[in-house]
């Protein structure tokens, strides 16, 4: 099923927060998505024409970590497939935030089949975030 006036299907993500005041501030000023509807125990996001949501979880499950390309990747995580110069725009906004990075910018697979820049973040509540970029947008689902 197709959203109208969309080409391509939306999705919709909830994730876990122990603190909503710490979410606004981290999805809304600190990654600039913007909020739509919202209430005491949850925040929606436009997440580049998405449906992500932010649902208040006091005692939310933790992420665990599996070897990717020599580091540990978070898993769970979620995040967007970026452009290089949005990407590399969106690391230094992150860093002049003072973000603290899971896994630092850097180009996983060089000179391999889905070559791509990747970082890892946490949100406040500890939910994994990763950005990618591809060297080239057609090896995305390379095999």
């Amino acid at each position: 099923m197709r959203v109208p006036d969309s080409p391509i299907p939306r999705f919709h993500l909830a994730v876990p927060v122990d603190d909503l005041a710490a979410a606004r501030h981290f999805y809304g000023e600190v990654l600039g998505l913007a909020r739509g509807r919202s209430a005491d125990t949850w925040v929606d996001w436009n997440l580049r024409g998405h449906q992500f949501v932010t649902h208040l979880v006091p005692d939310r499950p933790r992420a665990v970590h599996n070897p990717v390309d020599g580091h540990h990747v978070p898993v769970p995580h979620f995040g967007l497939i970026l452009t290089i110069p949005e990407f590399h725009e969106l690391a230094d906004r992150l860093r002049a935030a003072g973000t603290e990075f899971v896994i630092e910018p850097y180009v996983r697979f060089a000179g391999q089949p889905g070559e791509q820049w990747t970082m890892f973040l946490l949100d406040p509540a500890g939910n994994a975030l990763e950005f990618k970029a591809f060297a080239d947008d057609g090896q995305v689902f390379a095999g």
